[in-house]
């Protein structure tokens, strides 16, 4: 692990994907800032189950028009840093500066973009020789955060304040996405009751925005006692083990009968769409914030004469990750409960390993680039 500094070398490590499954730590040139990017010196990047995929499958990575592997690309998509290097016209930060980084930067001219929902950019993967209408999407269509820099466009920063560390400051994103999510509902208005669906990352993140939101009830589900009780703290009024409570019950006994206005379901679990239908108010809203592992069976019916909405979300859209960062800034949650193991770059693949198969119950793992 390398000492923090704002000298910028000429070259640097990074992990690069290979086959399926296959990473190699190798040198590489430090990108060169564009206009209106900044280079960022990676300071922590956290590992997030959508890595998987990538290292796995490839998709949803899309490089040079195609899967990922044997390209010289670099995974990794949660993580802050410092500012060391301004390109062309950036004028809105300084070197020095501590951001975490959103993940999307859309091509800023579709009908999507325009729309303000850039992680659902028509021209996502469209940034390569020959084919570049300016889409970025750090990670999965650009190289990303395992390596010790990377080249950022300035609307995808989120200051980071200096009572913040650089582990918490990657759970940064991981907020932005539940903000994402609840913004994708209609938002969320205070007094509103919520039931979040599985105590990963996201489902207790989830939990602490919508607390500061004014949610209320927040009620968490599960099946690990030890994750319902990190939820309390982030702010559930409620937790319910669904291997020793019928969930649906439960639900309707906590809101007197009358079920809750919406559901971010973060299980994947292949029944959680049915369940989390029944946990609402007739009109309510349900957003997937989570992939299952296979095709799921879904009563369309009971959604149809329920006047149920589905919304689906990817990454952290409508600038959420700035609203999440002001969040943790001013303390108003505790984002550093869901960090649980740290390790140095050149472990990365111990790190992966831990977060995959949840070692030590394992829920954010954080590796530090620089010290």
């Amino acid at each position: 692990m390398k000492k923090k500094t704002l000298e910028v070398p000429e070259k640097m490590q990074a992990w690069v994907l290979g086959d399926p499954g296959v990473l190699t730590l190798e040198e590489k040139p430090v990108p060169k800032p564009g206009k209106y990017e900044v280079l960022v010196r990676i300071d922590a990047v956290a590992v997030c189950a959508t890595d998987f995929k990538v290292l796995d499958y490839g998709p949803p990575a899309l490089i040079q028009g195609g899967l990922p592997f044997n390209k010289g690309f670099t995974p990794g998509h949660e993580y802050m840093g410092t500012i060391v290097k301004l390109g062309p016209g950036v004028d809105e930060f300084k070197i020095g500066e501590r951001v975490a980084v959103e993940v999307h930067a859309g091509c800023g001219h579709c009908e999507r973009c325009r729309e303000g929902m850039y992680t659902s950019c028509l021209n996502y993967g469209e940034n390569y020789e020959g084919h570049d209408k300016g889409h970025r999407c750090n990670g999965f269509t650009t190289d990303g955060g395992f390596a010790e820099y990377a080249v950022n466009n300035v609307n995808t920063l989120a200051r980071v304040a200096d009572n913040v560390s650089d582990e918490t400051a990657t759970m940064i994103v991981t907020a932005g996405t539940a903000m994402y999510g609840l913004d994708s509902i209609g938002g969320l208005f205070a007094g509103e009751a919520l039931a979040v669906t599985g105590p990963g990352p996201i489902g207790l993140m989830a939990v602490a925005v919508a607390k500061s939101l004014g949610a209320n009830p927040v009620i968490l589900t599960g099946t690990r006692d030890n994750r319902l009780e990190l939820g309390k703290k982030l702010g559930a009024d409620y937790t319910v083990n669904v291997r020793k409570q019928d969930v649906i019950e439960a639900v309707m006994e906590i809101t007197g009968g009358k079920g809750v206005n919406y559901v971010m379901e973060c299980s994947g679990a292949p029944n959680s769409i049915n369940e989390a239908a029944k946990m609402l108010k007739r009109g309510g809203k349900i957003c997937l914030a989570a992939f299952p592992n296979g095709p799921v069976e879904v009563d369309v019916e009971g959604l149809i004469s329920s006047n149920i909405s589905l919304f689906g979300i990817r990454g952290e859209g409508k600038s959420a990750v700035k609203r999440a960062a002001s969040l943790i800034n001013e303390e108003r949650f505790d984002a550093s409960l869901i960090h649980t193991h740290t390790f140095a770059f050149e472990d990365l693949l111990t790190a992966l390993k831990y977060s995959r198969e949840r070692i030590d119950d394992a829920i954010k793992v954080v590796v530090k680039v620089h010290e």
